[in-house]
This record gives C-alpha cells, sequence and structure tokens, in this order.
C-alpha cells in the first residue's frame, strides 16, 4: 500500500543513456498485432475485484515456508468472492520467491502455487492480475541499479508472459507501487518489461504504474525530476492493450495508514487531474489500490470513488479494493469474510461488482 509519498523524494543519478540502447533492442523485437484491444474495451469498467493478499507477505523470509511466512488464497474464499459479483483477483506475490536468482527459470514449486490460484480464478471466468509487489527492488536493490539490471527486469517479465500468454484472462501488472526510481528512468524500465512481454507473442492486457508510490493525486507533481504524466505522456504497448494503475487512499498524506478519511469527496477529487489525463492522452486507467475503513466518512468516501470511475468509464476499466486474505486478523480496510457476514465496506463493494 501507498507510503508517504515524500519518503520516495530522495535523488537518484539518471541511469537513462545507459539503459537506451537495451530498451530499443527490447522494444525493436517486440510483437505487432492484436491493435484496437482498446477500443474494444473501452466506455466499460469490466474489471471490479479486490486485492488478495498474502503471498507477499513474510518479505524477510525468502523462499520462506508457504501456509507459514505466507499464504495464497483458498478456493472458499476466493468463491466468496466471485459469488458476490467481483471478477477480478489482484495477486500480489514476491518476485524473489517466484525467481530466486535473476534471469534463472521460474521456481517451479512457487509458480505451480501460483498456477492453483490462476487455474481456479480464471476457470470461474474471472480475471487474475499478476502484481509483482517489490516497489521496483529485488533483494532490496532498484531495477536499473547495476545489481539489478533491467534485461533483468525484463527477463522475468518474458518469462512469466511466456507462461501465461495462452490465457487471456491473466493480467500482467508490471510492478507494484515504484518509488525511489524516477519517473524518467521507470518509464524506460516499464518499456523494457512491455517490450519483453510483447516479444513473447503475449498479447495479455498490461498495466503500468507510475512512480512515486503510484498515486493518483501525484500523478502530476515532481518529486526532484519529472512527474509521471510527462514521463508517460506518448508510451505506447504494440500490441495496443494497455492501462495505467494508480492507487489511491483517503487520509490526509494518503498513505493508507489512518482510519480517517479526509472527506466525502477525497477520493474521487484525488482522481480527477489523473482522469482528464487518460482523456487527453487517450488512454484507459485502472485503480489497483484502495481501501476505506469503517467509519461513516469513509464509507461515504468509498462510494463516490467507486461511483466516480463508473461515471468516467470511457477512460476507467476498472478497479480492485485492498484488501481481501486470510490473514488479515483485524485490519481496518479488511473484506474478508468473517462470522458476522459481509463488512460494512463489502456491502459498498457489491453495489458496484460488476457495473456496466
Amino acid at each position: 500500500m501507498i507510503l508517504n509519498m515524500f519518503r520516495a523524494n530522495s535523488i537518484y543519478s539518471s541511469r537513462v543513456a545507459r539503459v537506451s540502447l537495451v530498451i530499443g533492442v527490447l522494444l525493436a523485437v517486440a510483437v505487432q498485432g492484436a491493435g484496437g484491444r482498446a477500443a474494444e474495451m473501452s466506455n466499460r469498467v469490466w474489471l471490479t475485484g479486490v486485492n488478495f493478499a498474502g503471498a507477499e507477505f513474510g518479505s524477510t523470509r525468502i523462499p520462506g515456508k508457504v501456509n507459514k511466512d505466507y499464504v495464497y488464497p483458498r478456493e472458499p474464499d476466493i468463491d466468496y468472492f466471485l459469488d458476490q459479483g467481483a471478477n477480478t483477483i489482484r495477486l500480489p506475490f514476491r518476485w524473489e520467491r517466484l525467481q530466486l536468482n535473476l534471469n534463472w527459470e521460474l521456481e517451479p514449486r512457487e509458480l505451480a502455487l501460483l498456477d492453483r490460484t490462476v487455474s481456479y480464478v480464471t476457470g470461474r471466468g474471472g480475471y487474475v492480475v499478476l502484481d509483482p509487489h517489490n516497489y521496483a527492488r529485488y533483494f532490496g536493490k532498484d531495477i536499473g541499479s547495476d545489481q539489478v539490471p533491467l534485461t533483468a527486469f525484463a527477463s522475468f517479465w518474458a518469462a512469466l508472459a511466456d507462461h501465461y500468454k495462452d490465457n487471456p484472462r491473466v493480467i500482467f501488472g508490471l510492478m507494484n507501487e515504484p518509488h525511489r526510481i524516477h519517473a524518467d528512468e521507470w518509464r524506460i524500465a516499464a518499456e523494457a518489461a512491455i517490450g519483453a512481454i510483447r516479444a513473447t507473442g503475449a498479447e495479455n492486457l498490461i498495466l503500468v504504474p507510475g512512480t512515486y508510490w503510484s498515486g493518483a493525486h501525484s500523478w502530476t507533481k515532481n518529486f526532484g525530476s519529472i512527474s509521471n504524466a510527462h514521463a508517460f505522456r506518448d508510451l505506447t504497448d504494440p500490441a495496443d492493450n494497455m492501462a495505467f494503475e494508480v492507487h489511491q487512499y483517503f487520509d490526509g498524506d494518503s498513505s493508507g495508514t489512518s482510519d480517517e478519511c479526509v472527506s466525502e469527496t477525497v477520493g474521487s477529487d484525488a482522481l480527477e487531474e489523473f482522469t482528464q489525463w487518460l482523456r487527453d492522452h487517450n488512454q484507459r486507467g485502472f485503480l489497483g489500490e484502495f481501501g476505506a475503513s469503517v467509519d461513516p466518512v469513509c464509507l461515504a468516501a468509498l462510494d463516490r470513488t467507486l461511483q466516480y470511475i463508473s461515471e468516467n468509464s470511457d477512460v476507467w476499466i476498472g478497479w480492485t479494493y485492498w484488501a481481501a486474505g486470510a490473514w488479515w486478523g483485524d485490519y481496518m480496510f479488511s473484506v474478508h469474510p468473517a462470522a458476522g457476514g459481509d463488512t460494512p465496506q463489502m456491502k459498498i463493494l457489491k453495489e458496484h461488482f460488476g457495473e456496466p
């Protein structure tokens, strides 16, 4: 989830010149085709669901033990949300567990766990957003650094895309909440991943996050560099099947760390500039994370945010609430089912699942 935006305001040296040649090669081999997918999916909020947290837990214990250090969702828990009308599961996981060393093959045991969830959700007619929940790092080292070159990030996505390219219900979320990397540098990393994915022949939807924690409210702001809005203004996808992912929480610093919300309109207000940017640049948007406590102001903000997305479905394709997951306990944003029935947040989400 989003942390304080100002933590991301460190100045990092530019790596743009050093990696331009690499990206050019990757994009040169990217496949052409699948044109018009963006048009096919326009004017409809067609992806609505929840984040299913758990597989990204235990980040200090890699690889760790499944069901002890981290957990994948159980089928009955998935059923609960799909039966309520959700059709999308954003599935966070750790890059390091799936690929223990850079440029290696994907780890068979971890891939089998991921496959099990993907197969179950998509077999029921749902969609899965694959979410490497790594903040643009690998074992704490930044993507684009000497330790984690862009070619390694591209190689990871090439392997994952090749594995899932035959399942159109699998969506590729490039990275959760990049930060500690400026927008111009992150643009190049995203291009590397897109090029590598398309070079496999995969035509799946790709979700491209911005840096600076992917905040919708800060899309047009710069933090010692150019803004996401400027960096991504002319990004294209050879397969024409891409959307931009943002996150938005409702507390005073947009961090999602408080159970108090600024106002009933804080979410919809925060999305306005990004929505206009999408419209101005003929792009699509996806709200990958947002959450609300049971405070009445927050619940109203939740409802208004989802209504705003529905009203602007010419550029918004969907959303996933943060979060479901059996290990949350009394977490203030949890919508995981409990003995008492639906949470107050879940009652609102159900009203918006599957909206045209």
